[in-house]
């Protein structure tokens, strides 16, 4: 496995603290990082939709949190007593993924269809820091008489 030490960037780099952390957090991912898969689509320039694959998890046993800028999707399943299995090939384990979202990115609904959990995001952004133009205004020249 490769590693990346960011810390000499630290020095150069002020404010940026964060980026580096959920960089060095992305390379230490676990090998069950890849369970349950999912997809980010962008619908437009300020929505996103994440979709999971929850085969086999009913909408309670699914709990979606968004604490300041990270997103937190956790499935439990209550394990079923009784059951001997020849062979088992679908997962039933629980779960925790956890994506990070921009600034300004909130949660706006979340649903689930044909075993697929989508949630809809939406970037809002404050007019104080939308880009606005500024106005130029013509300088009067003073004539030396």
């Amino acid at each position: 496995m490769r590693t990346v030490d960011f810390t000499p960037l630290y020095r150069n780099a002020i404010g940026f603290d964060r980026l580096f952390n959920m960089m060095e957090a992305s390379s230490a991912k676990s090998a069950s990082a890849g369970y349950p898969p999912y997809n980010i689509e962008q619908q437009d320039e300020n929505k996103y939709r994440i979709t999971m694959a929850v085969a086999g998890f009913a909408e309670e046993q699914l709990d979606i949190t968004q604490k300041e800028n990270v997103l937190i999707v956790r499935g439990e399943r209550n394990a079923e007593e009784g059951k001997s299995y020849i062979y088992q090939g679908i997962a039933e384990r629980d779960f925790e993924r956890k994506f990070q979202l921009a600034d300004y990115v909130k949660v706006t609904g979340a649903n689930m269809v044909n075993g697929l959990l989508h949630v809809d995001l939406e970037r809002e952004i404050p007019e104080a820091m939308k880009p606005r133009k500024i106005a130029i205004n013509g300088s009067n020249l003073i004539e030396n008489s």
